[in-house]
Order: structure tokens, then sequence, then C-alpha cells
């Protein structure tokens, strides 16, 4: 088996004529990926666990079909991607926003994720445990600390019934991973990693969750429950991993939705 490259190497061996990297700068590291920043213009993703050719190939099919930018792979070399850098901000940094901007994402998020479901490309099923997620939920509620009755009597509830069909999804569509000018004109939607067919109210959940009660008129009506469902769950998990990971900013946003999840 070949060595997996470093940065270098893989900038070196796929960004051909450029003499190497001038500048690397770190962009940011989740759970799955670290992205890195190179001379200014493309970035470089190493995947911690796994490789990256068939988010590159989904990309690939993603790109073709998308009205909202989205990354496109240049090069791929086992936990390595390259791209280059789409312009804007993480939505997440720029929120709140007031009410008309607001109802305008929510507008465009919401039809972008009607639009995917309806693509027919090969991706992998992530079949919802809705009980297992509703476990996690009261995991994250008792790390956290929390004493607060809406909370408790949400994981008492028993969860809403499992969806009647997967459709395909960016299935991470949370603030962080949405790309918007000055304007709050969308520009890319990135990080596709965990894309799958999965529950079509995932993704809108996670819409309800970072811009608030604009999301959920706009939902389907026979999706509600279960986006609602999905977006409590989040929040709770996103302040739990805001707070033990150090991202000060996650955390920030989860309590300022809790007052409409809750």
């Amino acid at each position: 088996m070949p060595p997996v490259p470093d940065l270098r190497g893989f900038a070196d061996a796929h960004l051909p004529g450029r003499g190497g990297p001038r500048s690397v700068v770190e962009l940011g590291s989740g759970l799955d990926n670290t992205a890195h920043l190179v001379d200014g213009e493309f970035v470089l993703r190493r995947r911690h666990d796994g490789e990256q050719t068939d988010e590159a190939r989904l990309l690939a099919e993603v790109a073709a079909r998308s009205p909202l930018p989205v990354p496109v792979p240049l090069a791929v070399d086992g936990p390595w991607m390259a791209y280059r850098l789409l312009p804007g901000r993480p939505l997440l940094e720029v929120l709140p926003l007031d009410a008309a901007r607001t109802r305008d994402l929510a507008r465009r998020l919401v039809d972008f994720v009607a639009l995917v479901r309806t693509w027919d490309l090969a991706a992998p099923e992530d079949e919802p445990d809705l009980p297992a997620l509703l476990a996690q939920a009261a995991d994250d509620h008792a790390a956290l600390g929390l004493r607060d009755p809406a909370v408790e009597r949400f994981l008492r509830t028993p969860p809403p019934p499992p969806p009647d069909e997967l459709v395909l999804a960016h299935n991470d569509l949370g603030a962080e991973h949405v790309l918007v000018d000055v304007d709050t004109t969308i520009t890319g939607v990135v990080d596709w990693t965990d894309a799958a067919r999965c529950d079509p109210a995932s993704d809108l959940g996670l819409l309800h969750r970072d811009l608030g009660p604009a999301v959920l008129p706009l939902v389907p009506e026979p999706l509600r429950e279960r986006a609602l469902f999905h977006a409590r769950c989040s929040v709770l998990e996103t302040r739990r991993y805001g707070v033990e990971h150090d991202r000060p900013l996650y955390a920030r946003r989860a309590r300022e939705a809790h007052r409409w999840l809750f």
C-alpha cells in the first residue's frame, strides 16, 4: 500500500507548476475533516478516517445539478481532496440576521433541500433511528447539567414515526456549512461528507435550529413533526459539542436556538 501523502506532498503532486505551496493556513477542523487554505486559493481537506473518493464523485455530480455553488474536486488521493476556495463566510458567523433576510435565506435553503431530494444519485443509506437519537439527546442534556422542564418533557415524549422513504440530502446542512457574502447571498454549500439517502426531515430540522421560526411554516406539513424533533435533538448535541470542544460560537448559537425550540 502506498504511503499516505502529507499536505505538501499532496499539493506538489496534484497542484503542478506551483513550485510547492507558498502559504498554508488551517481553516478549521471538525469531527470528520481538517481543512487548510493553500496560497489563498485552494482548499486541501484531509479526512480523519477513510478516503475521499466517494464524496468527490458525489460532489462532481451535485455540482453539475446544483443552482448553488458547491466545491468541485480538482484532485483526490486517499484521505486528501483539493478544490478551489469558495467565497464568503459561514452563515454561523453572521447570525442572527434581521427578519427579512432570515425569511429569504430560509426560503432559498428549504427550496434547495427540496431540489436535492429529487436527484437520483448513488449515495449511502442513513436510516434514522429516532429512539436512539432521543436517547442521545437525553445523554447530552444530562452531560450539560441542564434543568429545563421543557426539555425534560420533550425527552419523555415518544419520538415521531420514522419516514416512509429515504431521500438524497446533504445530511448536515447546518449554518456552518452554508457560505454567504455581505448581502447574505448564498455563495456555497460545503462539506458533503455525510451526504446520504436519509430522513427528508433531517436537514430541515437543522435549518429550523439555525434560522428559527421562519423555517417551520415552509416545511411540508407531513415533515414538520420530525423536523422539529431533529432540531431539538441536534441543538442539545451542538451545545454539548461547543462546550466540550471549546467551540464557544457553537455553544452560543445553540443557547440562542433553545428559546424557539423549547
